[in-house]
This record gives C-alpha cells, structure tokens and sequence, in this order.
C-alpha cells in the first residue's frame, strides 16, 4: 500500500437546483370536484401532525441513545466531514460510492445500524468509523470497492489453524475502523479516511489478473467483486478473506464480495473485531464460511480504554457464530498492563467452555509495541504460556500461542481423544499433517474444523 501523503483534491461548490416556481391555485368552485371536508382535512392534518411528532421523537430517541454510547466510548461522529463538490463528484464517477445498508432514515438524520456505535449523522456528517456520510438524509459508504491493501496470504496467517489449511487466501483491506485502539498495528490504515488512501484523479485503474502495477498505482485502483474473484481463482486460492481494517466498515463492498465468490464456489474468511449489530451479522452469516474474532479482552473497563468499545456486543457476536454454523476461532492480544491478568484470562476461558464449547480454538498473540502504545514492552513469552496453560485447564482442546516463534509447542495441535499431534506448524506455514479426512490418523477421533474446501 502506498503511504505517501495525498495531496487534497480540488474541490468545486456544489451545484445547487434553482428555485421551485410555485403552484398556480386552481380555479374557484362553489364545490370543486373531488374536495375534502372541514373534518377530512382536520383528519388528515392530526395524521401528518403526528408523524412529524413521530420523526421527532425517534430523532430524540436515538439522539439520547447515541449521546449515551459516545459518553462511554468516544465514538463522535466527524460533524460537517462529508465530502463535497468534486471530490464527492469523482468519488461517484469511480463507482466507489454506494448507498449503505442497515440504517435509519430520520428526516434529514440518518441513524446507521451497523454497529453498536449507533452513529445518529445530520446532513453533512461523517461516521465515527470515517467510512460512512449523510448526503441529502441518505447513508452512503466511501469504501466500496477501494481496497487499499491486496495481498495473497498462507489462511494460517489470519490466524486460522482448523480451516483449510496449506491453503492460500486472496486477502483485501480498505480503510476505516469502528474502535480506536491503543495497539493497532494497521492504524495507517484503520484510522484513516478513504480519500486519504485513495485518489479518483486520472484515468481509471482496475485490478485484474497478470497486471503489473506502476509505482503509486494502488491509490488510484479499483476492485470490484467480480474482479476479487477473478484475483483469487488466478492465484490457486480457494478463499477471499476481508482483513487488516475492519469490514464491518466497508460491510456492502465485503457483502458483494462474498456473494460473488460463494457463487463460484470459493469460499469467504472475515477477519473482525466482531463489534456488530445483530440484524447485519445475521445477513453477513448466510455468505460468511470462516471468521478470525479478536477478543480483545474480557473487561469492559478495558475494552472502553483499550479499544473504546464495549465486550458484550462481541460475546453476542461468538454466539451468532455458533449458533448459525459459522467456523470461527478466536484471538485475544495479551497486553502488558492491559489484558495479561491471570484472573480474566481464566474467567475468558470458563465463559468460553460454558458458551461455546471445547472446540473452537483459542490463539494468544504477543502484543508487539505499536501506535500508541510504543512506551510498553512485548509480550513476554512466560505470560504466553502460562495463558495458554489456563485454557487448557479450563478444558479448552485446541490452544495456541501467536507472534511468539520459539514458545514450546505454540503452533501444535493435539487430539484431545489420544494427545498425539496432528498438525505442526512454524510460523505460518504448517510442517506435518496427520488426519485421514479431519480425524486424528492415529486414534480416528474427529478433529474439530473445515479440513477440506
């Protein structure tokens, strides 16, 4: 990805429609045809009276709502932010606009219902994940196909130990995030606008197959869902993940994505913070096959410092996962100071046995300074283990340690009938398999996940 600074676009004032002549009365009658009675009309001005009152009061309503969640985790919105003129002309031209989904209309306000930052947007406002604008009381997205990271990766890097492994995945990022966190490592990125990435100016650039890409071309390229696929089958991977933002903020680019790619048989891996509303989860469930939660910690005091949300929305999440047959695993960064207390690593794991069962597995990542944390120390790797050491003896079968190469045994997965291994890896990459269709090769116990696309 290209991280030079852009330089603003040129922007033009917004043409305006002229004035609206006003209706000509229609000629007088003693009883024009088709007239509405003294108490017809008082009928219908109490309705329209009421539905005004309504408007406002659900405007009230939400704005009291959103007003609540900003006070606990600092989600403002970014007032009088959207683009303009040409550079909103541009944006349209580019096919890099779309109507978004999931959101309220209020008036001229729309109240977006993507995730439980609940952002209520006046005309003119930009949403506190920087991807989403009120343009005239309708919701629109800025990062539809507008990747602004392209990259083939090893599955296992997402991570996904137990989900078509040796496997390559076609993996996109575009900007934006919902939450703030301290330690993001992709924060140049995830903390940023779509128009700081991308550039609409000059000829268009689309991404496909076997094109080679000029020094700075990625800021001006598009990729749209049929092409995403046609990338993916070119390079033998049999999976498209969305990952290194987070999707929920591009959801209608991801959305299309992965109808495009179910409907050629590939299969779709989202990498998440899981901060999401239940009605779009639900919708993106019917398409997702695989999905990376990072659990950030289980703490609300730590997830509204750290991350500025909050942790029930993401336990919901697991449990949406799991109830609508979607494979996921789960990662959870262990910050120094932050999530490494012994105490709710244990209580995670007991909440994770109890909800969601032995089987899905668990990954400990080292924290590696970054951001705005750059003042703390990585993750020593006894703090690894000794979380690691914690699930499993809270009776979690499949447990791993990430970011951290010479932890003992951090990438080995042990069948939980006969603790022989059955998959090693370095890294990445995985050295040695030893299932026979999904099963343990040397006890024939089923070992839980998707081994085969």
């Amino acid at each position: 990805m290209d991280r030079e600074a852009k330089v603003p676009l040129d922007t033009l004032p917004a043409e305006r429609a002229g004035p609206v002549a006003p209706e000509q009365p229609a000629a007088r009658s003693t009883v024009p045809a088709g007239s509405l009675s003294r108490r017809k009309l008082l009928r219908y001005g109490v309705c329209a009276g009421a539905c005004a009152a309504g408007a406002y009061g659900a405007f009230v309503y939400f704005r009291r709502r959103i007003e609540q969640t900003a006070a606990l985790t600092g989600s403002e919105v970014f007032k009088g932010d959207a683009p303009t003129g040409r550079v909103w002309q541009l944006w349209q031209e580019r096919g890099w606009v779309q109507e978004a989904k999931h959101y309220l209309k209020l008036g001229g306000n729309v109240a977006c219902r993507l995730c439980p930052n609940e952002c209520l947007l006046e005309p003119g406002d930009r949403s506190h994940c920087r991807n989403r604008v009120n343009i005239d009381g309708t919701l629109y997205t800025l990062a539809y196909a507008n990747p602004c990271a392209v990259q083939v990766d090893p599955i296992e890097k997402k991570p996904l130990y137990h989900f078509l492994p040796r496997t390559d995945t076609f993996s996109i990022g575009c900007s934006g995030c919902g939450f703030r966190c301290l330690n993001c490592q992709n924060w140049h990125m995830s903390q940023r606008k779509p128009e700081e990435l991308k550039d609409p100016r000059g000829a268009p650039i689309r991404l496909e197959p076997r094109q080679v890409l000029g020094q700075g071309d990625m800021v001006r390229a598009s990729l749209f869902a049929d092409d995403a696929v046609a990338m993916s089958r070119f390079y033998d991977c049999p999976s498209l993940s969305y990952t290194y933002s987070e999707p929920i903020v591009w959801y209608e680019y991801m959305l299309d994505c992965a109808k495009a790619a179910r409907q050629r048989k590939l299969k779709n891996v989202w990498v998440t913070c899981g901060y999401i509303q239940q009605e779009a989860l639900e919708e993106l469930c019917q398409w997702i096959d695989a999905a990376s939660v990072n659990l950030k910690s289980f703490s609300d005091d730590i997830y509204r410092t750290l991350n500025t949300g909050k942790l029930q929305p993401v336990l919901d999440t697991l449990l949406t996962l799991k109830r609508l047959g979607v494979w996921f695993e789960i990662v959870n960064l262990v910050v120094p100071t932050y999530t490494d207390k012994p105490d709710m690593i244990r209580r995670m794991c007991d909440w994770i046995l109890e909800n969601l069962g032995p089987d899905y597995p668990l990954h400990f990542s080292r924290f590696i300074p970054h951001h705005k944390l750059l003042h703390l120390e990585q993750t020593p790797k006894s703090i690894l283990e000794e979380a690691r050491d914690i699930a499993r003896k809270a009776g979690l079968h499949y447990v791993y340690i990430g970011n951290c190469e010479d932890a003992q045994e951090g990438g080995t997965t042990y069948c939980p009938s006969c603790r022989q291994e059955v998959v090693t890896r370095r890294g990445f990459f995985v050295t040695s398999m030893n299932l026979n269709d999904g099963k343990c090769a040397s006890c024939g116990a089923q070992i839980a996940g998707v081994w085969k696309a």
